[in-house]
């Protein structure tokens, strides 16, 4: 942790440096002293804006948890979902965003539905992704046993498959928090009232380049404050994975 913010500081120093020795336009790249002061200065709109944000993150990522849960389970358990349904969740990655973010605003209107499904649409790939792996690793003599005890295929992913793939979806899920920060992004551009992704488009035409950089940076520490809630919230619940990790 320490040696992050040593090297944030050499960053921001370097930043500020360049800034001054360079003589460039604040228009075009303000300093960071600059940036900081339009934090303050517009901390009111900043912080308004963080908590729409954050709202559309939140709940972009629950959708996205449990479509991709349910994938995730369907594709493990039939092979028929596999060969059906897994091509289909590939190409719906390849789709532009921006786009598709354009399309969902004309169609759903400006409302809260076409930024969850835009968040939810870019975050729930990782979990599928990371859920499906961790369920293809599990120990096949796990089951065997279960079943050799008499349980069925549904109590046998529930006793035994599930469990092992926890940890797997939480490596997905940390993925998809910071993909799902980009994606309310490009909803809120697309179109919206509120929110970090519409100020800074706000902000660009109208030569506020320091209110542009402030936003990004409260963008950035929202989803490192994402980031490390997940964390958090994977030690309270499978502790066991931490303490397997850690004798790796």
């Amino acid at each position: 942790m320490i040696r992050a913010v040593l090297v944030a500081a050499v960053l921001l120093g370097a930043w500020e440096l360049y800034c001054r020795l360079s003589g460039i336009d604040p228009l075009v790249l303000p300093a960071p002293h600059q940036v900081v002061a339009a934090l303050w200065n517009d901390r009111s709109l900043l912080a308004s804006d963080l908590l729409s944000t954050a709202g559309e993150v939140a709940a972009g990522l629950v959708a996205a948890l449990l479509f991709a849960l349910l994938a995730a389970i369907s594709i493990h358990l039939s092979r028929t979902m596999r060969r059906s349904l897994y091509p289909v969740l590939v190409a719906s990655q390849t789709l532009p965003i921006p786009v598709v973010a354009s399309l969902l605003v004309v169609w759903l209107g400006y409302d809260l539905g076409p930024k969850v499904a835009i968040i939810a649409l870019v975050a729930f790939f990782p979990v599928v992704v990371a859920t499906l792996g961790a369920l293809a690793k599990t120990d096949p003599e796990l089951p065997r046993l279960v079943r050799a005890l008499g349980a069925g295929r549904a109590r046998t992913f529930w006793l035994v498959e599930a469990p092992a793939a926890i940890p797997g979806a939480f490596d997905g899920l940390r993925i998809a928090v910071v993909l799902s920060v980009i994606g309310a992004v490009f909803a809120e551009q697309a179109g919206s009232e509120s929110g970090l992704g519409h100020t800074i488009q706000q902000a660009l035409p109208q030569l506020l380049m320091s209110r542009a950089y402030a936003a990004v940076i409260v963008l950035s520490a929202l989803a490192l404050a994402l980031f490390g809630l997940i964390g958090l919230i994977e030690r309270l619940l499978v502790p066991w994975a931490r303490v397997q990790g850690s004798q790796l």
